[in-house]
């Protein structure tokens, strides 16, 4: 401000700081994106198994009733990117409609979401790419190798622009979903034929509690919320869409119905395409989709699926390292983060210091941890409530929906039930869900992992406060005034 200030009156013309470079990238690739960041493949690898046994082959229909709330937000989402379209999303939202200290806890959990989720798919990044050579995946300074490597390119993408992140993102979506999409498909006709080994498909594959009504609802409802986590990822790129206001949040809602088709398809079609003994066993060495596409079409397949499991861990990588760049970015533009963090480079228009501490921690991580085998276990504990994490965050942009639009739910019908009584079912949901995870699924040592994510970002919000003294916590509450714009 000085600087301007001083370059008016000498008559020159001030140097304005550098911002993210707006219109960059179109709803599609900001939908490519959120999907990433689910990372599909991935995330069926890890649950398909386990959801397959948990709902006892009726997961398709445990999918789809997901699906349900996880629209509701991603519209809560739409509606609240209407109002402020600010890459800080959730914690500007909260902090504005609610309280600037739940806004402070909200971009913290968001950015310990997503980093633990980024690093918890670095870490079996080396053993994917090994797979498609056919080479040993126990190699520790093998499995490092690799992860720095793909950890270091996805940064450099990172910092060079929004603009080849985004096409890099949407190539190995291309790859990444025509693989699993394939052997899906080629999945469900193995089973519809009958082919020797497959489990035939029976009424219980499509009703909440499977065949035999032997389905447990809660625990496949939990890796069904587990599976779904990031679409969310299209808000934090939205100052670089076009139409900033209106396409981010559009392409949160396609990401969610997309990967509801992706994720249904998926599991229905590859669930049956072994017996239930090998599915079993194939998850618990994690090995469940290359052991499906090995039991479809041999070795060679199974390298293919391979592939497509690399490809989704890193792109994940990417847009980990890019989104949580921007949540940074946002936060510390407030100030309740050191404000270097908010510089963007005036070359890529990208925040590079942001980009850079967010990639070299999560490499950092992921050496510690295959490197540190006594850590391991405590990592594991905190992976296994990421899931958590980010349903606290959803549930927190859905009431600072209902808080900053509570003139139109007590005013318009239609808005009553989309803004009210809709988003308040889909946060009951999660909110039962974790409660539900806290009861009867998790460890102590887990719970105190959470426990300890929430000191931290207490810890941070103290700091914010009295030492970086963020004018943010003073900023006053806001409203929508009701006037008819939607």
């Amino acid at each position: 401000m000085a600087e301007n200030s001083a370059a008016a009156a000498l008559g020159t013309t001030p140097r304005l700081a550098a911002r993210l470079e707006p219109d960059a990238i179109g709803v599609t690739q900001d939908t490519v994106i959120g999907m990433a960041s689910s990372a599909p493949a991935a995330s069926v690898g890890l649950t398909l198994a386990a959801l397959a046994a948990a709902a006892a082959y009726g997961s398709g229909a445990i999918i789809i009733v997901t699906a349900i709330p996880m629209l509701i937000i991603a519209n809560a989402y739409r509606r609240l990117n209407l109002w402020k379209a600010n890459c800080g999303a959730s914690f500007e939202w909260v902090g504005r409609a609610i309280s600037p200290d739940l806004g402070f806890m909200t971009g913290w959990l968001m950015i310990a979401a997503y980093i633990i989720a980024t690093v918890s798919g670095v870490e079996v990044l080396g053993p994917s790419v090994l797979g498609v050579f056919g080479a040993s995946s126990t190699n520790t300074w093998g499995n490092i190798g690799i992860a720095t490597a793909v950890g270091l390119v996805m940064l450099i993408i990172a910092v060079i622009g929004i603009k080849i992140t985004a096409r890099t993102q949407v190539g190995m979506a291309a790859v990444e979903y025509a693989i699993l999409i394939g052997f899906a498909i080629a999945g469900l006709v193995a089973v519809l034929g009958h082919h020797p080994g497959t489990l035939a498909i029976s009424s219980g594959w499509f009703s909440l509690t499977g065949i035999g009504g032997k389905g447990g609802v809660v625990a496949g409802f939990l890796s069904a919320v587990f599976i779904f986590t990031g679409w969310d990822g299209t808000v934090y790129v939205n100052e670089e869409v076009t139409r900033r206001r209106i396409n981010p949040g559009r392409a949160a809602v396609m990401a969610v119905l997309l990967l509801t088709v992706i994720y249904t398809l998926s599991q229905v079609g590859l669930q049956g395409a072994v017996s239930p003994g090998k599915l079993a066993a194939a998850g618990q060495n994690g090995v469940a989709l290359t052991a499906v596409a090995q039991a479809l079409g041999g070795s060679g397949w199974a390298k293919v699926m391979a592939l497509g499991l690399a490809l989704s861990v890193i792109a994940t990588t990417g847009t980990g390292i890019v989104l949580t760049a921007r949540v940074v970015y946002g936060m510390a533009s407030q100030r309740t983060l050191p404000t270097f963090l908010a510089t963007v480079s005036r070359r890529f228009s990208t925040p590079v210091a942001a980009s850079l501490i967010v990639g070299f921690l999560i490499v950092a991580l992921a050496w510690v941890y295959l490197l540190t085998t006594t850590v391991q276990g405590a990592f594991n504990d905190v992976v296994a409530v990421t899931g958590l994490l980010f349903a606290v965050f959803y549930v927190l942009t859905v009431l600072a929906t209902m808080t900053y639009y509570r003139r139109r739910i007590l005013k318009n019908a239609w808005d009553a039930i989309s803004l009210g009584v809709l988003p308040l079912c889909a946060a009951g949901f999660l909110v039962w869900m974790v409660e539900q995870y806290l009861q009867t699924v998790a460890t102590a040592s887990q719970v105190w992992s959470l426990i300890g994510i929430f000191a931290l970002g207490l810890i941070l919000l103290l700091v914010a406060r009295f030492v970086l003294r963020s004018p943010f916590f003073t900023m006053p509450r806001e409203s929508d005034p009701d006037t008819g714009a939607a």
